[in-house]
């Protein structure tokens, strides 16, 4: 979805008011964060956004004049349908999607430009999903699963904001595959005993998490090699463009979750991984084997097995499906389209073009079995 611009402060306590705001800057309306104009999102309104699927092509590696990812845009107004329940359901089936996972836009950003107040990380994040509540609710007649966003900067908070959402008929929920920070700058793995009651009531609860790809911090490591830059995927240096295709923010969360055993210690919990690829999967795998081996005696079970059991992936497009299925098995891989967003597909259904060398049985739970199972819905 593309939020509405009231989404993160319709509902923010008046004590934060100058801490997320819509600011002008040269006539255009920037988005300030703690006092720091951020240009991640160049256009945080969402009037005028790029045309679904503008660079779907730009992402199969096919830009054969070399145009920039500004260039290839073509923007237009905003849809309704792209902001409204109802008229996005509409749009569904005329477009044969009979169900969808709806995440948001601007949420995987935020966190990271809040890290340092605790307080108001939280007090974002629980604005944010009374909004989302509010005008799409989190279970649309059963078709469109609205997701909520959970911070676990504080354990707790965590904890309370997931009863909330669950109270509130929540199916899955987001968290932002990084580190989770702490206000004096370290931070630390979301996989760790001291998490254990969130994940306690996931488990309980029979709900699944989502990982969708957001900004995960990790611009950090990049600046010890190239001068300081906000994440922008507008204007990516030729550096962090390598950083950035290797999926190092996904690839090293789940490394942490298995590593710090939270699958063994809530064998129920169930991982959704979305809009990170999964190109990354066969070297993550190629990494337990490889320590396995040389370790056995760290491990109850072959880390492969854990992750395969856990983790379900939802690839990009362009990506070798036949591939991925082989790694992590038929019942792990997901459909999704990003659609409306411009890297994703113009039209969802073309996805099933690219599961053209794998078995029927294997496509039509590609196409939707799987992702029914993850969230646990008929």
């Amino acid at each position: 979805m593309y939020e509405t611009i009231d989404a993160y402060t319709r509902h923010l306590p008046d004590k934060y008011s100058e801490a997320i705001q819509f600011v002008d800057i040269n006539g255009r309306k920037k988005l300030q964060i703690l006092g720091t104009i951020t240009e991640t999102i160049p256009n945080p309104t969402y009037e005028v956004i790029p045309t679904p699927g503008a660079w779907a092509d730009y992402f199969r590696g096919i830009n054969p004049e070399g145009k920039t990812l500004r260039e290839l845009a073509d923007p237009i107004r905003c849809p309704d349908e792209f902001r409204r329940p109802d008229l996005r359901l509409a749009l569904m089936d005329r477009q044969g999607v009979d169900g969808t996972v709806m995440f948001p836009t601007t949420a995987g950003m935020l966190e990271e430009r809040t890290k340092s107040d605790t307080e108001l990380t939280h007090a974002v994040t629980h604005a944010f999903n009374r909004w989302l509540l509010e005008d799409w609710t989190f279970n649309y007649q059963n078709r469109i699963f609205a997701v909520p966003a959970i911070s676990l900067n504080d354990p707790a908070l965590g904890v309370k904001e997931l009863e909330w959402c669950l109270d509130n008929g929540a199916k899955t929920v987001l968290i932002r595959p990084a580190p989770v920070p702490r206000e004096d700058g370290t931070s630390r793995s979301a996989a760790l005993p001291e998490f254990d009651d969130f994940w306690r009531l996931v488990e309980s609860a029979g709900i699944s998490v989502q990982m969708h790809n957001s900004d995960s911090g990790y611009e950090r490591y990049v600046d010890d090699w190239e001068s300081a830059a906000e994440f922008n995927g507008f204007a990516l240096s030729k550096l962090r463009g390598f950083i950035y295709e290797e999926s190092r923010n996904i690839f090293d969360t789940l490394a942490a979750f298995i590593a710090h055993g939270v699958f063994e210690r809530f064998p129920g919990v169930r991982v959704g991984v979305v809009e990170n690829g999964g190109s990354w999967a066969h070297r993550l795998i190629d990494v337990f084997d490889r320590v396995y081996r040389k370790r056995p005696y760290d491990f109850d079970e072959h880390p492969t097995e854990v992750f395969r059991r856990h983790v379900w992936i939802n690839p990009f497009h362009e990506e070798n499906m036949s591939q991925l299925v082989e790694i992590l098995g038929p019942d792990r891989v997901m459909f999704g389209s990003d659609f409306p967003h411009p890297e994703g597909l113009a039209e969802p259904r073309e996805f099933i073009s690219e599961l053209a060398d794998l078995p029927r049985d294997t496509a039509e739970r590609v196409m939707g079995r799987n992702l029914k199972e993850l969230l646990g819905v008929q």
